[in-house]
């Protein structure tokens, strides 16, 4: 027998917590979780042969991150099998080792970020600027991730705020992708932020779409949502910033000397 949530008439309608049964909301998550892993493994798939020859190599603390980073996506994954198989008890538990593992991702992912700038510094490839895109990607992780674990109480605010920390990450390999298929960077800053932010975009656009039809809009989402793409605006607008690209090339230069 249909619930009295899923014969509400779809709208827009904003709620503070889910008034549906959770188990609404499982299907949902593996479909996003499956868009995440589909623009990851397309990117960075597509770009392996690239990484596995470029000069000069890539270190050893951004093969690590790479490690750390799947292994988020592993734990993310379980996550939601976990829920879907009804082990919500495990979900909690291991909630806790993913909370730790986000922390992982904090110091390996600037750390990489710095790295990998640094090695470009005198070898060609230097890109400081980028350093916007990736700091702010894990600015937005972190954040996402501890908005998250605040509101595991509220099942439907706290599956939508994980999905959206793993999304502020997708850009990693939506932007690999472009650079795939379409290798002349853009130098419009609207053509730039769809070439580099279409896949975190497009996720954010699906999931609004698909709670405003069930009429399961989120306001923790919807804000959070509308964070991501504003940081990701800013994150543009840096890049293209002639002052920024003077601060971050300086910056990268006093590592360099610091043997970070």
């Amino acid at each position: 027998m249909a619930t009295a949530s899923a014969m509400r008439k779809p709208g827009f309608m904003v709620h503070a917590r889910g008034t549906w049964n959770p188990r609404e909301d499982r299907l949902p998550s593996v479909v996003w979780l499956a868009l995440l892993w589909s623009g990851i493994l397309a990117g960075f798939g597509v770009d392996m042969g690239r990484f596995l020859h470029q000069t000069p190599s890539a270190s050893l603390v951004a093969d690590v991150h790479a490690i750390v980073f799947t292994g988020w996506m592993i734990l993310l994954t379980a996550q939601v099998l976990l829920v879907v198989g009804n082990r919500v008890a495990w979900h909690r538990t291991m909630g806790w080792v993913t909370a730790g593992w986000a922390c992982l991702m904090a110091v390996l992912g600037p750390w990489a970020a710095i790295v990998s700038q640094i090695r470009h510094l005198h070898g060609g490839g230097l890109a400081p600027a980028f350093l916007a895109v990736q700091l702010g990607g894990v600015a937005s992780f972190l954040l996402f991730v501890v908005v998250g674990i605040t509101l595991r109480k509220n099942s439907a605010a706290h599956k939508r705020m994980m999905i959206l920390s793993t999304i502020a990450l997708v850009d990693a390999g939506s932007g690999r992708f472009s650079a795939w298929i379409w290798p002349n960077e853009p130098t419009s800053r609207m053509l730039w932020f769809l070439w580099e932010c279409y896949g975190s975009v497009l996720i954010i656009a699906l999931m609004v779409a698909w709670d405003w039809w069930r009429g399961r809009l989120m306001k923790q989402f919807l804000l959070g949502a509308l964070g991501l793409v504003g940081i990701e605006c800013v994150e543009t607008l840096l890049y293209f910033w002639g002052p920024w690209k003077t601060a971050t090339t300086a910056f990268i230069v006093a590592c360099s000397k610091l043997h970070f």
